[in-house]
């Protein structure tokens, strides 16, 4: 039976404390806001397609003491591949990114990405990128170990989640919108690194 990504997530976000993440559109936001509720001012929520782990690698490059977290999308990842050749060639120690593979762009009605014919491996690709962690995990137990190991890792992993297109049903909607969370997310880095992204309003 296929791994769902709300288990994925409910695995992933037991192993997490000071992290940073940041999270794609979709019905993944909802998924993770429900699955890791100690992680909500730790986590961008809502990032684009093809920017996920970009944003991700500048936190990782800003803050080189801090593990971040990428959760991209097969989609997202497949809009922006030249990401992954700058993460081998910039190598940040700090960087996990895992690709909820589910073989379509599932927030505009189901449409397959180029991984559905079983062909396109963005592992591979990734690995040929010149990543050497970049793996693909098709059970929990697989995936955990590698959680584990992209957690403490001090180079580049990339770990595709090959999951089901099934949401999680009866999970709360997460009500704020993007501008409300990039304030919540900023604010947890100003408190927890004790510095000022964004200063106070200035009025003429």
């Amino acid at each position: 039976m296929i791994m769902t990504r709300f288990d994925c997530m409910k695995l992933l976000a037991d192993k997490l404390s000071d992290e940073l993440v940041i999270v794609s559109l979709g019905a993944s936001v909802d998924e993770w806001y429900n699955a890791a509720p100690h992680m909500r001012e730790a986590s961008l929520f809502q990032q684009q397609l093809g920017c996920v782990t970009p944003q991700a690698f500048g936190l990782a490059i800003g803050l080189p003491h801090r593990r971040i977290v990428s959760l991209d999308t097969d989609g997202g990842m497949l809009f922006n591949l030249g990401i992954l050749a700058t993460l081998a060639n910039e190598r940040p120690r700090n960087l996990f990114t895992i690709v909820w593979d589910n073989e379509c762009y599932q927030s505009i009605g189901g449409p397959p990405t180029h991984t559905a014919k079983g062909i396109v491996s963005i592992a591979a690709i990734a690995k040929g990128a010149g990543i050497e962690h970049s793996y693909t995990a098709t059970t929990l137990e697989e995936f955990d170990k590698h959680c584990v190991a992209g957690l403490t890792a001090e180079e580049p992993y990339i770990l595709v989640a090959k999951v089901s297109s099934i949401v999680q049903p009866g999970i709360k909607r997460k009500h704020s919108d993007g501008r409300e969370d990039k304030y919540i997310f900023v604010r947890h880095v100003e408190a927890t690194e004790n510095i000022t992204i964004m200063g106070p309003s200035e009025h003429n």
